[in-house]
């Protein structure tokens, strides 16, 4: 398997773009739900979106994003272009870029699983009752909290396993986790003199 990426871009570069693009509906299919089924009793502050490049794109339950598309191929660009430069001469490279692209995709995957069943229209009254606001910054440090988790799963199997892929996947959920840990931190310093107004008045 490791070999049949290795011997070209393509597979590469498909099998992120497919997980790109499913990333990308999943997102605002749960948003459509999250509207339309529950937003009346969990409320989150903000946009759905946690990614501050595609707020405004979610929020108007875009499919087709100029955003998105852009992305897409940049990033895809990039993935030829990394296996061109490093495969012939350093293949664990390649690797660990990819793993670094993929495996984060996925762990956001395993949030919508969750976000689909939550939101879906099977719930009924005596399943979700009374309501619950998130705070934006409350918002943002669960989710780099579970990231972090991801985080912490990719280092075990890299240590049990030697693969650059789930080194990859380690180093980019780490990064993702610390840039929503600084989002929240930002968010918080914004809500902080609003407060402060409410609680003078």
């Amino acid at each position: 398997m490791r070999d049949f990426f290795l011997s070209s871009p393509w597979p590469g570069t498909f099998a992120w773009a497919v997980i790109y693009v499913s990333d990308y509906l999943l997102t605002v299919t749960c948003a459509r739900l999250y509207r339309r089924n529950v937003s009346s009793k969990i409320v989150f502050e903000g946009s759905f979106e946690l990614n501050p490049i595609f707020q405004r794109d979610i929020d108007s339950l875009k499919f087709v994003s100029p955003r998105f598309l852009l992305l897409l191929v940049l990033v895809s660009t990039l993935i030829v272009i990394e296996w061109a430069l490093t495969v012939p001469s350093s293949p664990e490279l390649y690797t660990l870029v990819l793993g670094a692209a993929m495996c984060a995709e996925l762990a956001i995957h395993v949030r919508h699983l969750g976000n689909l069943h939550l939101f879906s229209s099977s719930l009924t009254a005596e399943q979700l009752r009374g309501q619950i606001e998130y705070a934006r910054p409350l918002l943002l440090r669960m989710s780099s909290v579970q990231i972090f988790g991801f985080t912490i799963l990719f280092a075990v199997l890299f240590a049990f396993t030697g693969s650059w892929f789930v080194a990859g996947g380690m180093f980019s959920c780490s990064v993702l986790s610390a840039k929503q840990w600084y989002l929240a931190s930002r968010a918080a310093a914004k809500r902080a003199p609003q407060a402060q107004g409410i609680l003078a008045s």
